[in-house]
This record gives C-alpha cells, sequence and structure tokens, in this order.
C-alpha cells in the first residue's frame, strides 16, 4: 500500500493587498471561497482527518466556512512565517507518510499536479513544484546542482546578480517525506531580513543531512497563479468560470453567448438544455433536460426538473420546480418554494415559501407567500396573501380546482376549499367552504348624473 498522504493547507495571512475586511482566503472565484478550491483538492489525494488548514487572520469565520469539509484545523496567532505555520500545524497531522504542502490563496493548482508531485515524492525526500516564468521579479529563485536537484532556494531580496537571471522560480508548493520535515523543521531560523521563518530554508537544511531536493517543473505557470489584489481575483474567477462554460457544453447543453454567462462550478446542467445570454447559475444549481433558462434570470440553489422553460429576467432561489412548469419573464422565486408539474407562473408573480400543486396557475401580478396552492388552481391577477400580521406569518391553504378572481386580497390564515370560487376584488378574511363562492366586497351602488353636476358646479 501507499503511504499516507496528508496535506497542510496554509490559510493564515491577513491578504493587506486586496485592501479588504474579508480574509483573503474567503474572497470567492467561481462560487466558492478560494481555500475551499484548496480543500476540495487536497480532498482528491488525503483523507479529510489528515488535511490541517492552518488559519490565523479570522480564524473563526474561516474556520465557519470549512467546518462543512470535515477537515482539521491549527491556529497561527502570530504570523511569523511559512515555516512557522508548518510548526503550527504539526500536532494535528501524522508523523509519517507524504506530506503536502499547499496555499488558501492559490486555488488554480489541480488534482493531476498534486497527484504527480506525490508520484515524484516516492523518489525523493522533499518536492519542490517549480515553474518558469518571463518575469521572476518578486519571487524566490530555484538554484539547481550539477545533478539538477534544488541545491537553494534564494529569496528575491537575498539573491546576487546571477541569481537574479534565474527564471525558475518557487511555488511554495512541496511534498515532503512526513518523518523527515519533522525532524528538521526545529532548525529553521529567522536569520533574514524579514525576520521569519521561511519553509524554502528547509531546503537547505534537508541537503545538508544528506537528503537532497528534487524540483517537479511545470510548464506552464497559470495553476501557479496566487492571489494577491483584486484584478488577480478576477482573473482567476474568469479562469473557473470559462472552465465551467465549457466543461457544461462538452456535457450536452448549449450556451448561448458564452462570454456573458457565469456558471458557478458546482452547477448542473442536462443535455440539451439552453441557457441564454447574460445568465447567472449559482450554488448548487441543477437543471434537468431541454430546459431553457431566458437571458438575465439567476438561478441559486434551485433544482429544476425536465423541460422547464425560464422566460428572461426570472430570479429563482432555494426553491424547487418540478417538470413541465413554465416561469416567467420578471417572475421571482424567493425563497423555500415548491412548484409542482405543468405549473404557470408568469410575469411579475413573487413567490415565498409557498407550494403549488400540479398543474395551478398564476400568470399575472399575484403575491403567494406562506401558502400552499392545490392542484389546478387560477390564481387571477393581483391577487395577494396576506401573510404577515406584524408580528408573526400565517399560512394560505387553497384546495384543489378553487378559482381566485383578480385582486383577491386572502388574509391569513385561512383557508379556501376546493372548487370554490372567490370573487375577484374580495377580501377573504373567513373559511371559504368547498364548491362555494365567496363575495367579500361593498355592493356596487351607481348615483345617475353625478359626474354632470361636478362638472357643472353643482
Amino acid at each position: 500500500m501507499d503511504p499516507r498522504v496528508s496535506v497542510a493547507i496554509l490559510a493564515a495571512g491577513l491578504g493587506t493587498r486586496m485592501k479588504s475586511k474579508t480574509a483573503k482566503v474567503l474572497h470567492r472565484a467561481g462560487g466558492l471561497s478560494l481555500v475551499e478550491h484548496v480543500v476540495r483538492t487536497a480532498q482528491a489525494v488525503a483523507a479529510s482527518a489528515d488535511i490541517v488548514v492552518v488559519t490565523g487572520h479570522q480564524a473563526a469565520k474561516v474556520e465557519q466556512a470549512l467546518t462543512p469539509y470535515g477537515i482539521r484545523f491549527a491556529l497561527q496567532a502570530e504570523q511569523k512565517g511559512t515555516g512557522h505555520a508548518l510548526q503550527c500545524a504539526q500536532p494535528a497531522l501524522p508523523a509519517d507518510g507524504y506530506l503536502l504542502v499547499l496555499y488558501g490563496d492559490a486555488p488554480l493548482i489541480s488534482i493531476d499536479t498534486v497527484k504527480r508531485l506525490i508520484a515524484a515524492g516516492k523518489q525523493a525526500a522533499a518536492v519542490v513544484l517549480t515553474t518558469r516564468v518571463p518575469d521572476p521579479a518578486g519571487y524566490g529563485r530555484i538554484v539547481r546542482d550539477e545533478a539538477g536537484d534544488v541545491a537553494a532556494i534564494v529569496e528575491q531580496k537575498a539573491a546576487n546578480a546571477a541569481q537574479l537571471k534565474i527564471d525558475e522560480i518557487n511555488s511554495g508548493i512541496y511534498c515532503f517525506r512526513a518523518d523527515l520535515v519533522w525532524k528538521f523543521i526545529g532548525q529553521i531560523t529567522t536569520n533574514n531580513p524579514a525576520g521569519e521563518y521561511y519553509l524554502t530554508d528547509i531546503v537547505e537544511i534537508l541537503r545538508a543531512n544528506g537528503h537532497p531536493t528534487k524540483p517537479l517543473e511545470l510548464p506552464v505557470a497559470d495553476e501557479l497563479l496566487g492571489i494577491n489584489t483584486r484584478v488577480e481575483l478576477a482573473e482567476v474567477d474568469r479562469i473557473f468560470r470559462s472552465a465551467k462554460v465549457r466543461q457544461v457544453m462538452l456535457d450536452g447543453a448549449t450556451i448561448e453567448r458564452p462570454d456573458t454567462v457565469s456558471i458557478d462550478v458546482d452547477v448542473v446542467l442536462g443535455r440539451d438544455t439552453i441557457v441564454q445570454s447574460h445568465t447567472r447559475l449559482l450554488g448548487k444549481t441543477v437543471v434537468g433536460e431541454d430546459c431553457v433558462v431566458g437571458s438575465g434570470s439567476v438561478l441559486e440553489n434551485v433544482l429544476v426538473g425536465d423541460r422547464v422553460r425560464i422566460e428572461p429576467y426570472t430570479l429563482l432561489a432555494d426553491s424547487t420546480v418540478a417538470a413541465g412548469v413554465h416561469i416567467g419573464p420578471f417572475a421571482r422565486l424567493r425563497m423555500h418554494n415548491e412548484v409542482g408539474e405543468n405549473c404557470h407562473i408568469g410575469n411579475f408573480v413573487e413567490l415565498k415559501n409557498t407550494k403549488m400543486a400540479a398543474g395551478a396557475k398564476a400568470n399575472h401580478l399575484a403575491y403567494l407567500g406562506d401558502a400552499d396552492i392545490g392542484a389546478k388552481v387560477n390564481v387571477g391577477a393581483g391577487t395577494i396573501t396576506c401573510n404577515y400580521d406584524g408580528v408573526k406569518k400565517h399560512r394560505t391553504q387553497v384546495g384543489d380546482g378553487a378559482f381566485l378572481g383578480s385582486n383577491s386580497t386572502l388574509v391569513a390564515p385561512v383557508q379556501i376549499g376546493a372548487g370554490s370560487y372567490v370573487a375577484a376584488g374580495s377580501v377573504i378574511t373567513k373559511e371559504v367552504p368547498p364548491d362555494a363562492l365567496a363575495v367579500g366586497r361593498g355592493r356596487q351602488e351607481n348615483k345617475e348624473g353625478w359626474a354632470a353636476k361636478r362638472r357643472a358646479g353643482k
């Protein structure tokens, strides 16, 4: 069996160049926080219990975001460098096997690269991931020996003229033999201009003790893009979203104007579904087969069945939509809704915490909040449920086949019986029996000649 793999993810930094009140690793790209991307990559090669995130700045918020992943945490109360961060993680990590070191602000590292790094680690005490860039300014340089091993990693400030010309740089990502890194990590000192414990020093320490470090050079540097500014964050977000759009198209969905569509990494689209321009599909949204999502629509954490048509500029969040439903344009389902098969929800209709059974219709200008709408109910234009009394929310229940006339006002809690009719313009405050007609409005009175007399000033 292969030795155990553990992962330390360094995520304690302040991220001052982001100029943000939010910890850098909690900024989002592609629908996830940066550190979540790294954790997911780590989970492809290590058990969750063997993944330790080193927190520091806004530690409680970082841990809260990552707790669902079942990983572990170590606190770096004072940021004294990468070597110190790894020392803080040591009590929570295994003493043997391979130890992978990743960074919470470098989310593009691929699973394939991580696996290659671990495979290379089987041939060395330590492997450092490197790449070559046209302008290496600011990066640590990889100094190789005659055998091609890493002799040293020299930081920009400490490099001499010859070393500054080296274009091979250190990514900061390593695979160590855990027993060796724990044996020698205590020898790292703060003998550098910053007065910090640099993990890069472990290379020379291992070498001095007869354990050379091998390089693994990536031919393309894109995966190693770290994030220090909002500009770099936007570029990483673009990379994730471009890859996602490409993948869903290869899987059988049609994306019109892909450059205008934004799809989070966890979204799933069925075959032959069409997504029109300027649409956002967010969170854990799942859209079935043969659907149309109209231009300008936003879906977040929505489960959509097959053959659903969502017209332009429709907003759906935290809801379930069954097969054959027609929604929009300009409709809003804002939380905890369940829409049954073949329902129609038309323009300027809003649902909140509402269940609509199969075949129900609300085609125009309605608000249905905290309601249970039965099968094949017709909701007239302008109908609203008055679900809030200023203190508590109350439910409205409408039986199967009921007909709610235009501009009906249903004052909850109230029940409308199956097969009943509510006359247009009614205010309903009492239960309506099945198959009854409810009329809750003032009697019309016509005063002949009143308008003419008013115009004449009489």
